[in-house]
């Protein structure tokens, strides 16, 4: 094995990341992160009363999509909540994309969303971060893919791409063909399966784990979170039994602050997802974990 010497932290985003009310961003060099100065926690900016849609395009504001809205047929779209991905309509891979075609420079570091749902999330830090990356959404839902490219196409975000895509069939044919390293995946809030018959659909099985850490770059980060507990220790388990390859950020950097059952403390992202918003309006506890690659199997 290879190993990672501890000092070198590839962090995406600095831990005590997320401020609802106060943002303050600082940029130290190109490999730097993002750090808003967090002073309140995300409960206190919304209230019992406030509904979930709005406090979405509050915290979006800056994309600007309202006005795209109406523009086209697919500004609102109806879509099944779940899927089931081992349906065969889902069982056959997608074809790479000639990178170099939608991205301007395919070299650079790739950021892998899975599950990207209706691309705010990964719209909004294509549009913020400071960091040269590339942005890949990954979606199993066909219309909002549609729509989310839409979007980055209208808005002129040249560093994006969305895909539809059943991860567990594609995901190792699509970043294994990308000319660039893969840096950083990110898996928010995937679809519970709450039936046992059902936890094969979820998302991390152990051949999408096998992939990520066999593609993510040494220093990479892998970033999971859900606000099911038991979905959250589900994936928390998989990963973890990957101690051959990664570490918890808080091993690595004392900044990442984790509670005393080892999920973090805040949100390392910068901006809340969608499920992330409903989900703490209603009270739920978001539980998450981050990764990163310290070694390479050999």
């Amino acid at each position: 094995m290879v190993s990672l010497h501890r000092a070198m932290v590839f962090s995406f985003w600095k831990p005590n990341a997320y401020c609802m009310t106060s943002m303050s961003l600082h940029v130290r060099d190109k490999w730097s992160h993002v750090i808003p100065k967090c002073s309140v926690s995300s409960t206190s900016y919304s209230s019992v009363s406030s509904r979930s849609p709005d406090l979405v395009e509050r915290e979006y504001a800056d994309l600007q999509l309202k006005p795209l809205y109406a523009a086209s047929d697919i500004g609102h779209v109806r879509i099944r909540q779940h899927v089931n991905p081992l349906s065969s309509s889902f069982s056959v891979p997608v074809q790479p994309p000639d990178w170099k075609e939608i991205f301007k420079d395919c070299t650079l570091p790739l950021m892998v969303d899975i599950g990207c749902g209706s691309g705010r999330f990964l719209i909004w830090l294509a549009k913020n971060s400071p960091l040269h990356r590339n942005y890949l959404g990954l979606e199993i839902r066909q219309k909002l893919v549609t729509r989310s490219q839409f979007w980055v196409k209208e808005l002129g975000i040249q560093n994006i791409y969305f895909m539809f895509a059943n991860v567990n069939v594609s995901f190792e044919q699509l970043v294994s063909t990308y000319p660039g390293p893969l840096s950083f995946v990110s898996i928010l809030c995937p679809d519970p399966h709450f039936k046992r018959r059902n936890h094969k659909r979820r998302v991390v099985q152990k051949p999408l784990v096998d992939s990520i850490s066999k593609n993510l770059c040494l220093g990479g980060q892998v970033l999971i979170q859900s606000d099911v507990h038991e979905v959250a220790l589900d994936m928390r388990n998989t990963f973890d039994a990957y101690t051959d390859v990664f570490e918890h950020v808080d091993r690595i950097d004392p900044s990442f602050s984790c509670d005393s059952e080892g999920w973090l403390k805040c949100n390392p992202m910068g901006i809340r997802t969608e499920r992330e918003i409903h989900a703490e309006l209603e009270g739920a506890i978001i539980y998450r974990r981050m990764y990163q690659k310290t070694r390479h199997l050999v």
